[in-house]
């Protein structure tokens, strides 16, 4: 089960709340928290990228991509291939890639109205993730979640690594947003996670500091 752990590090972090820079060297609580990908993060798996946050602690952590639409791949192509057989209406075709570890495994994050025994991990009190064949069954016959977001892959970090990347300069810190997971377009995505912090993309710098 993943653990809510508390890290501290010390980074530059764009406060939401008053919208400016701040040095910050406290405990912070990255579960439910967006990560904003810098330019010139050097990676392009993770280029103008938001990834939502499911799992930090001293070991490592975990999150998904949530603006990379695949462009070869549907719900309804999936379902194909798991030999599902749709019985209603998809709120959503789309299928995330959702980092560069383990394309073939599927996580969901979805709103709290749905559990799955055993496999449901509630990262905040609104948005779980759920990685299980039994989801995408109740998905196709209706009985799923109100809100979902399917991803194949995820994003991760080992000890240390991304508290490294986020000191220097090539991640920002966001509250997520209400109704931005599930209703807010991919390819807009980066950008209002930026203004939520009151950044316009124009503003960064296309090269990284270090704090």
């Amino acid at each position: 089960m993943l653990r809510n752990v508390i890290i501290c590090i010390n980074a530059i972090v764009f406060c939401p709340s008053y919208r400016q820079i701040y040095w910050m060297k406290e405990k912070i609580d990255l579960d439910g928290k967006l990560l904003i990908a810098m330019p010139g993060i050097g990676d392009q798996n993770f280029d103008k990228s938001v990834i939502y946050m499911c799992s930090h602690s001293e070991e490592g952590a975990m999150g998904l991509v949530i603006n990379k639409p695949s462009t070869d791949l549907k719900l309804s192509d999936l379902f194909k291939q798991l030999s599902i057989t749709p019985e209603s209406i998809l709120l959503t075709e789309t299928v995330h890639i959702g980092g560069p570890v383990e394309h073939g495994r599927g996580f969901i994050l979805h709103s709290c109205d749905y559990v799955a025994k055993d496999s449901s991990i509630n990262v905040t009190d609104k948005i779980s993730m759920t990685a299980s064949l039994e989801i995408l069954e109740d998905i196709s016959k209706g009985k799923g979640p109100n809100d979902y977001l399917l991803s194949l892959g995820y994003s991760g970090w080992g000890p240390g690594q991304l508290e490294a990347e986020i000191q220097s300069n090539g991640w920002l810190i966001c509250d997520t947003p209400d109704n931005f997971l599930f209703t807010t377009n991919d390819d807009e995505k980066w950008d209002i996670a930026l203004k939520a912090i009151g950044i316009e993309s124009g503003m960064l710098s296309t090269t990284g500091g270090t704090a």
